[in-house]
């Protein structure tokens, strides 16, 4: 079924209320509104309502066992949606507003179609300004899932979320560049020791600094599957463009011909390469980009998901780097390794 979809542009930082008004009034009629996050555009409607939330599910071609975050405007939202204890909210006070998803028990006025029935819930209060003033103006809580159909690469810019939601949803909002470009760190502090359950811009070792130890499970580094999804992203294959991806892990010694050989596989690839090794890779005969320096790997998540989406179209393939599984780089890994169709 085809919407009419509204699309509204406003600053990043210094949002027209009277813009952001309309959509947000409308959430109570159960509207699908798209919009801008600190990580990832968001696609949000009443997560109070049961018929919103499944036009969530409707327009992204998301399976239903695949649970949703609640996207909060204040601190106070933990409590009133979730079971958490004084001592609890304090430690999360200290990550919140930002780019991570507490896992807590839910009250029962979640409704389950936002958790696939677990009784469990992930909650967000986002640093977004144009979130934050959206989620506040609506008066309710926000379920939301990244603003994509499901599979594909997370939009990070307003050209992206339109192309995969124009149609499907009753507005978008759309602002500058969002500054993380991967989903949020979730962490479930559900039971003695927290649990990192999809790695993000929060990185193992701050939550640390906070909480003590945590715990990472394999899966969390992309190699491995779970049956169950106690939260998004981590039983389904995402992140995935319309081309093969060919992932090479990360080695400070490049094997030149190995790569050149993958290459070859394809008519039209292009190589997304590190600056550390730039001039190893002077002598491939095929498109190439720099995607950034293990130096600032808030630099290389913020573009990942852009690139694919921008070489899909003019690519037959693209054969990526990884980089080192070191704080965001986990999280960048995650992700690579889930779209990757090979990994060598």
């Amino acid at each position: 079924m085809f919407i009419r979809t509204k699309k509204i542009e406003v600053d990043d930082f210094n949002p027209d209320v009277s813009k952001l008004k309309e959509a947000a009034e409308k959430i109570k009629d159960d509207s699908t509104v798209v919009f801008p996050t600190e990580t990832v555009y968001g696609l949000g409607a009443n997560a109070m309502s049961n018929n919103a939330v499944q036009k969530i599910f409707l327009a992204k071609g998301r399976p239903s066992d695949n649970p949703l975050i609640v996207h909060i405007s204040s601190v106070e939202g933990f409590k009133r949606y979730a079971h958490i204890s004084d001592k609890l909210l304090y430690k999360v006070s200290e990550f919140v507003p930002g780019p991570i998803t507490f896992v807590l028990e839910k009250r029962d006025m979640i409704p389950d179609i936002v958790t696939a029935s677990r009784k469990s819930v992930g909650i967000r209060f986002p640093a977004h300004p144009v979130a934050q003033r959206f989620i506040e103006l609506s008066g309710f809580p926000i379920a939301a899932p990244s603003a994509n159909i499901s599979g594909r690469p997370s939009p990070t810019n307003a050209d992206d979320v339109i192309e995969d939601m124009n149609g499907k949803v009753d507005y978008i909002i759309t602002s500058g560049n969002l500054k993380f470009g991967i989903e949020s760190t979730v962490v479930d502090v559900t039971g003695i020791a927290p649990v990192i359950l999809r790695p993000g811009p929060i990185p193992p070792e701050k939550i640390e600094e906070i909480f003590g130890k945590v715990i990472i499970p394999d899966f969390v580094y992309g190699q491995s599957t779970v049956d169950v999804a106690l939260a998004p992203g981590m039983k389904y294959r995402h992140y995935s463009p319309c081309v093969p991806v060919i992932l090479f892990e990360y080695k400070q010694k490049i094997d030149l011909l190995q790569i050149s050989d993958n290459l070859s596989f394809y008519e039209n690839p292009i190589f997304l390469f590190l600056e550390e090794h730039s001039s190893i890779f002077e002598s491939i005969g095929y498109d190439k980009q720099c995607i950034g320096t293990i130096s600032n790997l808030y630099e290389i998540g913020a573009k990942i998901f852009s690139m694919f989406r921008k070489y899909e179209k003019s690519h037959d393939a693209i054969i990526i780097e990884g980089v080192p599984d070191k704080a965001i780089g986990i999280a960048i890994m995650n992700r690579l390794r889930k779209a990757a169709s090979k990994i060598i």
